[in-house]
């Protein structure tokens, strides 16, 4: 195999096409699918050697795969991170980060507005195993301070909140995971690497739903979990060695090939988002539009500070559940569903579906409501969206 060389000087873009490459004897231009679950040697005393870590290679791929490798080395070059792991969906990269870094007896500090399945690990799985956790506002800085104790060992958020849209501090939250010893963990899937790097922030463990941004069609699951090399050889690659989540090599390639475009999409993707955002702003049939890229977010100069643009997701307020589903209802080319980061235009109603399990009593405080929907824009024309959102609003 032979490695493809960059300039140290190469720019996000560039390392999206070329980055982590690894070429066969054959020379191929696309990467290669390694589709095989195990590998060969010469002889007894080779496969000895490469089971002791003695000689370099691979044993099976749920422990490596030369795919698998070639997204994980261009994933951590485009995060700005030394080492990762990819894993089979981006909740197997958040459990990954929870149960290899934490033991009983530690304390964990979560943002109240986390996604469904990450609520779940920290408010059901991790008090199980006798992890205590304190659940905080994620913009409430001095809410983050007093929650630490002295057997604090890790602090996590979700940057920018989904469905939400608040921003953190990641700067600042970094400053106060150091200050008590602990490690700050971020799940950037909302923002995505082309929009927002975490690692290069201050955050310790960096996770991605690889199925968002990365794949960017739909197609297939996948994560990835970053952070330095040792913390990733000596904590995370075991647990995921041994607990078994791992990515296949076929989506592995997809994630890889879909990377080389992650750029340009999400740049596009952005651009219609911050359009469709503004042209609700001005109508008097929506509440409320979130949006990092709006000059009054609440967040706006932290934004200024950490992201390259707002995204490619917004969140719009009707008067109620009613209204929403009519508006949902009313769309003729973006399609309802649960996904987000896609090139087609997604809407989903948060409140019942992917946060439905929510304690009633807790939504209004995390701004979850029965008429807020969350939009993902895509690949289409923007004059088509901006018509299309247009004209299910007259069904309002």
């Amino acid at each position: 195999m032979t490695k493809t060389s960059l300039p140290d000087s190469a720019r996000p873009a560039t390392r999206a096409v070329h980055g982590g490459g690894d070429r066969s004897h054959f020379g191929e231009l696309s990467e290669a699918l390694f589709l095989t679950s195990s590998f060969t040697y010469d002889t007894m005393e080779a496969s000895v050697a490469r089971f002791a870590g003695e000689n370099p290679g691979f044993t099976y791929t749920r422990t490596g795969n030369p795919t698998i490798a070639m997204f994980e080395e261009r994933m951590a070059l485009l995060e700005g991170a030394p080492a990762a792991r990819a894993t089979a969906t981006g909740m197997a990269a958040v459990n990954a980060a929870f149960l290899s870094l934490l033991k009983a007896g530690d304390h964990v500090i979560s943002a109240r507005q986390i996604f469904g399945s990450c609520r779940w690990l920290v408010r059901e799985l991790l008090p199980k195993l006798g992890i205590a956790v304190t659940m905080v506002d994620l913009t409430d800085i001095g809410a983050w301070r007093a929650a630490v104790r002295p057997e604090t060992r890790l602090l996590f958020l979700e940057t920018p909140a989904n469905p939400t849209l608040e921003i953190a501090d990641l700067s600042v939250l970094s400053k106060i995971a150091k200050e008590a010893d602990a490690l700050l963990v971020a799940d950037n899937a909302l923002a995505s690497p082309a929009v927002q790097n975490p690692y290069r922030l201050g955050a310790d463990v960096v996770t991605y739903s690889a199925t968002k941004h990365i794949d960017g069609h739909g197609r297939c699951l996948g994560g990835i979990i970053l952070s330095d090399e040792k913390r990733i050889n000596d904590l995370i690659a075991p647990f995921l060695r041994h607990s078994g989540g791992s990515l296949s090599p076929f989506n592995a390639w997809v994630l890889l090939k879909s990377l080389e475009s992650i750029s340009l999409r999400v740049e596009r993707q952005a651009s219609t988002a911050l359009r469709i955002a503004q042209e609700l702003k001005k109508h008097p049939k929506v509440k409320r539009v979130a949006y990092p890229g709006l000059p009054d977010h609440p967040q706006a100069e932290v934004v200024k500070r950490q992201m390259a643009s707002g995204g490619t997701v917004l969140a719009l307020e009707l008067a109620d559940q009613a209204q929403s589903f009519r508006f949902a209802n009313g769309l003729k080319v973006i399609r309802i569903s649960n996904n987000f980061g896609d090139a087609k235009s997604i809407v989903t109603h948060p409140f019942s579906t992917t946060h439905q399990h929510v304690p009633a009593e807790e939504k209004p405080q995390l701004g979850i409501t029965p008429g807020l929907l969350r939009m993902s824009a895509g690949l289409e024309d923007p004059d088509d969206l901006v018509e299309d959102v247009l004209q299910a609003l007259e069904t309002v």
